[in-house]
């Protein structure tokens, strides 16, 4: 089973700490000496704020995921109970983020200059912060709880108290 983030509306505050502690994350903490006019601020996770709810936006890590079967240059893969993305592979067509249902993918500017001037795009998402012992960086910093990374273990247990609530509400 692939691994992910679920968001809690209801916890959520909008904060956008979960997105600087995202780019630390992948980035360093260089970002905080660096000219923010200069530097491309881009999170791998997008918080979706209206008057009523707010709450970030993660890779849901499906079992057959579209941004994979779509991916013509191969640089989307599973892994490890994660989908990733390798940017060196990508070719930046776009396929992905047209094919994801969550809006969870998105095409950066990497930097990179190619042969005419323009600058290469690469496919950029959540990778549940891959190298880090202590797990996504967003659940770790998160103030109010709102982030939870989703194991088979929580979603087991979360099946089996729902099932309990289920019979407690026939009995009543």
């Amino acid at each position: 089973m692939n691994f992910f983030v679920r968001a809690n509306p209801n916890r959520c505050i909008g904060c956008r700490t979960c997105m600087i502690s995202c780019v630390v994350a992948h980035e360093g903490k260089r970002i905080f000496e660096i000219d923010p006019d200069g530097y491309n601020f881009n999170p791998r996770l997008f918080m979706v704020k209206t008057a009523k709810i707010s709450a970030p936006v993660h890779c849901k890590r499906c079992e057959n995921p579209a941004c994979k079967a779509v991916c013509a240059s191969g640089a989307i893969y599973l892994e490890d109970s994660r989908v990733a993305a390798d940017s060196k592979k990508c070719i930046g067509c776009k396929n992905c983020v047209a094919a994801c249902p969550f809006g969870a993918v998105e095409i950066v500017d990497s930097g990179d200059l190619l042969a005419d001037g323009n600058t290469r795009m690469r496919a950029h998402k959540c990778d549940l912060c891959s190298g880090s012992a202590d797990g996504p960086s967003c659940v770790k910093v998160c103030l109010t709880d709102a982030l939870e990374l989703v194991t088979e273990e929580v979603l087991k247990d979360s099946l089996l108290e729902k099932r309990k609530n289920a019979v407690s509400s026939l009995t009543m």
